[in-house]
């Protein structure tokens, strides 16, 4: 959308900051589990594999969530999936708060993994077709900085419950985010126009778009749409859904989605927040409990996201990827030193936040944005869906190997590990990633094609309505 005057500007806005709600509990329900646990355990009496298996079945369902997420949202629209998925996180949190034994525990962080991954999936693309390309990087980024909110609000609430242990009450407060999402999807938010234009609904598209722009512009971009359904069909009239993923001119954009999902766990974030508490007990600058700890990377993650919103629509995406990759490989390797040579608690500690620093003020975000943005309109959500599903696996996979793989042949060599896989993804973001700042779906597909030696497909009209 272009020529979009103030006032619709601030409509777009609230209509993002209501979306991103879905990212919101996302951090909450994915962090409020490490205080809630604390407690669970002694109440049922949990062994340490079952105290795993709390934490990790989330990531399971998660990545069922965000495989299911793209076809639901092509079929039924953007807006009903995300008040079906709002109905699940508080399906799911009713069953946390009045569990009764394990098995019913086990069986609320599956359902509410399943709500998670959904909307990891398709909170970007919604995100992605509301908004204007001038904005559309910052309004991205609201995703990831209400994922950083939600943490951090999981960690208060969980400090604020933990004096009376009461980790039903932890699991409670997702309900009201929840029933936002479900009030929102039903009241407040729009349908999303590329979806009305790709599902033939051209006059729904058409008011919307005049109603944030004018009646010139509105005609203008759904015309665009309606000649290149009209190409779409005519090319590729078999191919819808996960088949468009198989294409030879969706593929680069795959490889780039599902790499980037990849190298965001392989880089190693989560499992320097996992031993986050454990180096701060070392350093003995900071006394507490280990949920205070939390509340301090949950800070820096917060305001580092922060920063990367003020910048993501100034310098680009491409160039905060890579200064992000550039010192995650610096830091995460000056960290394994640390460890390997014995160096010093304090300058651990400083390797330590300098590298989350980095990661949540480029890598972290801008992933998300980058999966709303490189995939073709008609591939979008399946190819988000496709992303995320990775990016759950890498997580599953890396909370699985990693103490396995440190005990083995040491914590400073599996974070050169790490570091060695941020070095390789520097190279891959130099040589594939196009930028996408201020480029609308054919001009970032032109890009994308010419990084991977391919015709571009602008002539087949690939533009947003």
């Amino acid at each position: 959308m272009t020529e979009v005057p103030r006032a619709s500007l601030r409509r777009i806005w609230r209509w993002a900051v209501l979306v991103a709600v879905g990212g919101f509990l996302f951090g909450y329900d994915t962090g409020v589990i490490s205080g809630a646990l604390l407690y669970i355990t002694p109440d049922f009496r949990l062994s340490a594999a079952q105290q795993g298996s709390v934490v990790s079945v989330l990531l399971l369902g998660a990545m069922a969530g965000a495989l299911l997420a793209g076809r639901v949202a092509d079929r039924i629209g953007r807006r009903a999936t995300f008040g079906l998925e709002g109905a699940v996180f508080i399906v799911g949190t009713a069953i946390a708060v009045f569990a009764v034994d394990f098995p019913m525990l086990l069986v609320a962080r599956l359902v509410l993994g399943l709500a998670v991954g959904s909307a990891s999936a398709t909170v970007p693309v919604y995100l992605s077709e509301l908004s204007p390309t001038e904005i559309r990087g910052r309004v991205l980024t609201l995703n990831q900085l209400l994922i950083t909110i939600g943490i951090l609000i999981a960690y208060f609430v969980n400090f604020a419950f933990s004096s009376g242990g009461i980790w039903r009450g932890m699991f409670a407060v997702g309900v009201l985010p929840a029933l936002l999402m479900v009030l929102a999807a039903a009241f407040l938010l729009p349908e999303s126009p590329e979806w009305l234009g790709t599902h033939g609904q051209l006059d729904k598209a058409r008011a919307l778009v005049a109603s944030l722009t004018n009646e010139a512009t509105a005609d203008q971009l759904i015309e665009q749409r309606r000649r290149r359904r009209q190409q779409l069909a005519a090319e590729r009239p078999a191919q819808r859904g996960w088949q468009l993923l198989r294409t030879a001119p969706v593929r680069p954009a795959l490889v780039v989605g599902l790499t980037l999902a990849a190298v965001q766990q392989f880089g190693g974030i989560n499992t320097i927040i996992y031993y986050a508490p454990t180096i701060m007990k070392e350093t003995g600058l900071t006394a507490g409990n280990s949920i205070l700890y939390s509340v301090a990377i949950g800070l820096i993650n917060l305001v580092m996201t922060v920063v990367a919103i003020k910048l993501i629509d100034r310098v680009g995406r491409r160039v905060l990827l890579l200064c992000s990759l550039t010192g995650m490989t610096v830091t995460m390797a000056l960290l394994g030193l640390a460890f390997v040579a014995g160096l010093d608690s304090v300058l651990t500690l400083v390797f330590m936040v300098a590298y989350i620093a980095l990661f949540a003020g480029g890598m972290g975000p801008v992933f998300w944005v980058l999966i709303g943005e490189i995939f073709p309109p008609s591939a979008r959500a399946v190819g988000s869906s496709a992303s995320t599903t990775v990016n759950w696996s890498s997580n599953f996979v890396v909370s699985l190997v990693f103490l396995p793989v440190a005990n083995l042949i040491g914590q400073g060599q599996t974070f050169w590990i790490f570091a060695l896989i941020c070095a390789v993804a520097v190279w891959f973001v130099g040589r594939y990633v196009p930028e996408t700042r201020d480029r609308d779906a054919a001009q970032v597909d032109e890009a994308l094609q010419r990084r991977f030696g391919r015709r571009s497909r602008r002539a087949a009209g690939e533009q947003p309505a």
